[in-house]
């Protein structure tokens, strides 16, 4: 039988050179779109299994006028900036304090609360190619327009490639061996999501309490995110493009520009009715975004 010693050096040895063969092959990739979608797609397959988790999901159509000019007028008062998106996430934070149930985290076989209510936002940083998360943390005290100054703040340090925790993580995922991946989610998964800890260039609870997706610019208007088990967070939003449908209003059919938020919820924390008195504040807050601020 092979000594220990040796085993733990041909281990050792084994794992050099598929650390080496991973990051030749990802620097092999010339064109930084491809090789930042290469790392993604690994990631992806490292992340996930077959679904099996339990998820409820719904969507929501919100009339699109109150929030097209609350933006509006934000912008002609200074706010720079600002979106329908960041409104939606001012709304989502706000929304939370009515489910306090739903901002928490499986934690060691506990539910356990997050320390504040804190969202985070995908942003695209290779037109379409790429996308990355950024947290704004005590989303709930802030207004949309903070909120929009301080996502684009995010957005131009990862579009500069400045964000030292991305990069950090990125060039990880980059010459990390298939085969180790999943360990390595798995551990990310009960220190970064579970305790909160930072770890491989990421700041605890990454994505926030809830996160959110804005789909609009790719012509979308329905698609449920599928939820980062490392990450555990129990809320995913994405907001689809503004459209004019046709709706029957005091017995006339009429043309309403709306959008429509898909939502993705972790049932093990809330179930039908903390999902109905967050969707009922969700939409409270919409129609009457002048209240957040």
């Amino acid at each position: 039988m092979p000594r220990p010693r040796n085993t733990a050096l041909l281990t050792a040895l084994a794992s050099g050179l598929l650390i080496a063969r991973e990051a030749r092959r990802t620097a092999a990739i010339a064109d930084p779109a491809r090789r930042a979608q290469a790392v993604r797609r690994k990631v992806a397959v490292a992340t996930w299994t077959a679904p099996r988790e339990g998820r409820l999901l719904t969507r929501l159509v919100v009339d699109a006028a109150p929030v097209q000019g609350y933006v509006e007028q934000r912008r002609a008062a200074g706010a720079k900036g600002l979106t329908i998106m960041h409104v939606v996430g001012a709304a989502a934070a706000r929304a939370l304090r009515a489910v306090p149930e739903a901002n928490t985290r499986v934690r060691a076989g506990r539910v356990v609360p997050f320390d504040d209510i804190s969202v985070g936002f995908a942003v695209d940083i290779g037109q379409g190619t790429d996308l990355a998360p950024y947290k704004v943390a005590g989303a709930d005290s802030l207004t949309p327009a903070e909120i929009a100054t301080e996502v684009w703040k995010g957005v131009k340090a990862l579009r500069e490639g400045t964000d030292k925790g991305f990069n950090t993580s990125t060039w990880l995922a980059g010459w990390m061996p298939v085969p180790f991946m999943r360990p390595m989610m798995l551990a990310t998964s009960s220190l970064l999501g579970g305790w909160g800890v930072p770890l491989l260039g990421q700041q605890g609870n990454p994505l926030g309490s809830a996160f959110i997706s804005n789909v609009a610019p790719l012509g979308v208007e329905e698609v449920f995110l599928a939820p980062l088990p490392f990450a555990r967070t129990p809320i995913y939003i994405s907001l689809g493009v503004v459209t004019e449908r046709a709706v029957v209003r005091d017995g006339a059919v009429t043309a309403v520009p709306q959008f429509t938020l898909c939502l993705t919820g972790d049932h093990r924390l809330v179930d039908g009715v903390q999902c109905a008195v967050y969707f009922e504040a969700l939409q409270r807050y919409l129609a009457d975004p002048a209240q957040l601020g």
